[in-house]
């Protein structure tokens, strides 16, 4: 399948076309998922310096396996650039990115660690006094 964010890209079309036969959970969920298909794609083209969302609209445009070539900025079938993505691996990460945002969905409460070169002061929050504790 052509990589670069195409093929995920392009199945925002059948989730768009679920959206509105869902329940008010259901469907913000599927708009969720809708929005993520195009994630990818944006973020390719700005590693690449181009602006992710001109990049989708004009791929979106696009059918079959034209999409942006981030080494060369140029737009071209990505099957014949050599530029594709496994159907397996694809699919089996979008499975796992929803399972994850399911469990944080039904979870009452998340811990993480902080970002790497936040000090304390950047972490805490409004109307906490780390020195009461």
């Amino acid at each position: 399948m052509p990589g670069g964010g195409v093929a995920l890209l392009h199945a925002q079309g059948p989730v768009a076309d679920l959206i509105d036969t869902l329940d008010d959970d259901e469907r913000t969920g599927a708009r969720i998922v809708h929005r993520a298909l195009e994630e990818p794609m944006r973020q390719i083209a700005a590693n690449a310096g181009a602006d992710g969302s001109i990049v989708v609209n004009n791929v979106r445009s696009q059918t079959g396996p034209t999409g942006f070539n981030a080494l060369t900025g140029e737009y071209e079938d990505l099957v014949q650039a050599g530029i594709v993505d496994p159907a397996m691996v694809t699919r089996s990460a979008l499975q796992n990115a929803a399972s994850i945002g399911s469990l944080v969905v039904t979870t009452d409460v998340v811990v993480a660690e902080p970002a790497e070169g936040l000090g304390a002061a950047a972490v805490m929050r409004a109307g906490m006094n780390m020195d009461v504790m």
